[in-house]
């Protein structure tokens, strides 16, 4: 008898991060007192912006009192925060209620929880290079996955596959690792791909807040139709410094059903069952960043990383190297010269510039040949890191 989950034996081993921590702990070892420029993982480095602390500092104050104290809030999140963050889509045109609104841990969470929604027959179809958790998280549940066509030679642009299949299909926009952004175009493409087949859009909009490019839709709900198909899932990680506060959210349409069945409503039951809310400390620092001020201050947090994508494109292009990203990503995905490998290239750049990135073949098998940037990193390492692939490039160590 089977008592176990064994599809968790299916899941390769996270040899990834636990491969460039060992190469980079060798190097260190060989080196002592040496620097390495660390460009590897998503993690921000600005800390929280003024209003928040400042939020957070009087929720903390809120719960020395009896008259402000607060328990357990609602599962689905603070009225008033989904009640802002509604408001904060409504002023960009989009339609969301906020009843359709729910507040989350963030974005990666919600990603794994709301497979709970679909029965394990459907399949996910996640088009690659993509977050390695993506596909684990459906391996874990037992689904089958497809990998529909990503087009390199345009810019990474997903593509619906010819063949109509029903799926939970994952878009991440602007992309997480390749810094693509999806045009109107190619959203309007997958929403009638879903609409026809039945599928549910799960639209990964964590890096949002960085599109500068007005063509380039921020929200799926800019597209029409999209409300019969999609869920989007966002964060206040990378807009407004959340990594390691953790709060972000999701809308699912009242009017999004399959089945007879409404999402929303089902959502709003697995919530009330599966948590008991998100704490008001941190419900109390989102709302700071919906405000006019931490608007204002979130728009300055992010430039500091805008600001180092254009030096570091600046960079490649002096270095003639191509790569796609940058201008509404903070991410830069670098075509590895020479026909290097992405480990290979990964080991140029460790060894001969002590500079970190992450293979582009650990987010997928059409990874390979590619390498990863992150712009959350210390505006003079970016710079420095600038400097030494020029040096690399023109000593021709790739």
């Amino acid at each position: 008898m089977t008592c176990m989950n064994h599809h968790y034996t299916d899941v390769k081993e996270s040899y990834l991060f636990a491969d460039i921590r060992k190469r980079i702990d060798t190097w260190l070892k060989k080196n002592p007192g040496g620097k390495v420029l660390r460009l590897g993982i998503g993690d921000v480095t600005q800390p929280l912006m003024p209003s928040v602390i400042q939020a957070l500092h009087e929720a903390v104050e809120d719960q020395t009192h009896a008259e402000t104290f607060h328990g357990y809030m609602p599962e689905c999140g603070d009225p008033g925060l989904r009640q802002a963050i509604a408001k904060w889509y409504q002023q960009r045109d989009i339609p969301v209620e906020w009843e359709e609104v729910f507040i989350s841990s963030g974005a990666s969470d919600e990603l794994g929880d709301i497979l709970h929604l679909f029965d394990r027959s459907l399949a996910a179809m996640i088009p690659e290079p993509a977050y390695p958790a993506y596909a684990d998280a459906n391996i874990m549940d037992g689904r089958k996955i497809i990998y529909p066509e990503i087009d390199a030679d345009h810019g990474f642009m997903p593509v619906p596959p010819a063949e109509d299949i029903q799926a939970l299909i994952y878009l991440c926009s602007p992309d997480n690792p390749t810094g693509a952004a999806c045009t109107r175009q190619c959203l309007e493409q997958w929403i009638e791909y879903a609409g026809r087949t039945g599928s549910v859009i799960l639209f990964d909009a964590a890096y949002e807040s960085f599109v500068q490019e007005k063509n380039i839709p921020r929200s799926i709900y800019e597209i029409e139709g999209a409300k019969g198909c999609a869920i989007e899932i966002s964060s206040l990680s990378k807009t407004a410094g959340f990594t390691g506060t953790r709060c972000g959210y999701t809308v699912i349409p009242l009017s999004l059903e399959r089945e007879g069945l409404s999402l929303n409503k089902m959502w709003v039951r697995n919530r009330t069952t599966k948590t008991n809310g998100i704490s008001y400390i941190l419900q109390k620092g989102a709302l700071a960043v919906f405000s006019e001020q931490g608007q204002r201050e979130a728009a300055e947090l992010r430039e500091v990383y805008r600001r180092n994508a254009r030096n570091f494109m600046q960079a490649l292009d002096e270095a003639g190297l191509s790569y796609t990203g940058g201008k509404n990503s903070p991410y830069i995905w670098m075509k590895c010269p020479d026909d290097h490998g992405s480990w290979e290239t990964f080991d140029i750049l460790l060894e001969k510039g002590q500079i970190v990135a992450t293979p582009g073949a650990g987010f997928g098998e059409s990874g390979e040949g590619w390498i990863r940037f992150s712009m959350f990193a210390d505006e003079e390492d970016i710079r420095e890191a600038g400097r030494r692939i020029i040096f690399l490039r023109n000593e021709k160590y790739f």
